[in-house]
């Protein structure tokens, strides 16, 4: 006696459910954060962001007197935010500087999605050790700041500092993505915003405080320029981000 098994097939119109293979946004997001704080150099710069304002606040206080918070926190979110730049672009450039892009992108073959994980996660970071570093920035002022010291606006001064965190930071990992190298990524932004931009903003100072996305975050933590603030912000953010896009998906990863 025999026994014949047959297999059922789904009925022709119907829908047959695809399982989902590859990792989803969300484990993307926390591996990257890993991999940002796992390296030595991830770690360095996660505590200069956290010390950068609070020392340049000690050193400042030697000479100054701080009697309105939101100035004083202005130059933090400014500094905070310049240095974690550098979060940005180790987290994309080193990728293709350290040769770890071939791992990456077999494990996740979606460039797209991966940049976005990226992203993602150093904006988040980078709005964390900015966070950090407000809080023991405005203790600091809090310590040393005039008797009658003056707090209008250290709640938007506070804020902008942790978006500049984030802004910062994802433009760093359009920029490194765009440029697929570390050292040249650095190089280029630091120049240009903290060397060429200061120069133009002196010979042209409509030109240069138009682009000018480091005096953009100044004056936006101290309520000063909303508006053109913002725009400069959203702008670097996107014209970073969308050529790092376009950028990897036209390279080959060797």
């Amino acid at each position: 006696m025999t026994t014949t098994l047959t297999s059922s097939a789904p009925p022709l119109g119907a829908t047959v459910e695809v399982r989902r293979t590859g990792p989803s946004l969300p484990s993307l997001v926390g591996l990257e954060v890993r991999k940002s704080l796992s390296s030595r150099s991830g770690i360095a710069i996660a505590a200069s962001a956290v010390v950068m304002g609070p020392s340049g606040l000690l050193l400042a206080a030697l000479d100054a007197e701080f009697g309105w918070v939101a100035a004083p926190m202005g130059v933090v979110a400014m500094m905070t935010g310049l240095v974690l730049l550098a979060l940005g672009v180790v987290s994309t450039a080193g990728e293709w500087t350290h040769g770890t892009v071939q791992t990456t992108y077999l494990l996740v073959p979606r460039r797209g999605l991966v940049l976005a994980a990226k992203s993602v996660a150093v904006a988040l970071l980078g709005a964390a050790l900015a966070a950090v570093s407000a809080a023991l920035s405005l203790a600091v002022i809090a310590a040393v700041g005039v008797d009658y010291l003056n707090w209008d606006g250290w709640v938007q001064a506070t804020v902008v500092t942790l978006a500049a965190g984030a802004v910062f930071a994802v433009i760093g990992a359009g920029i490194g993505a765009a440029t697929a190298n570390t050292t040249a990524a650095l190089t280029v932004l630091y120049l240009f915003i903290m060397g060429v931009l200061p120069l133009v903003r002196v010979g042209k100072p409509e030109l240069g405080d138009a682009v000018d996305p480091a005096h953009a975050t100044m004056l936006l933590a101290q309520g000063m320029e909303e508006t053109r603030s913002i725009l400069i912000l959203a702008g670097w953010v996107v014209v970073s981000s969308v050529a790092g896009w376009t950028l990897t998906h036209r390279r080959p990863v060797q």
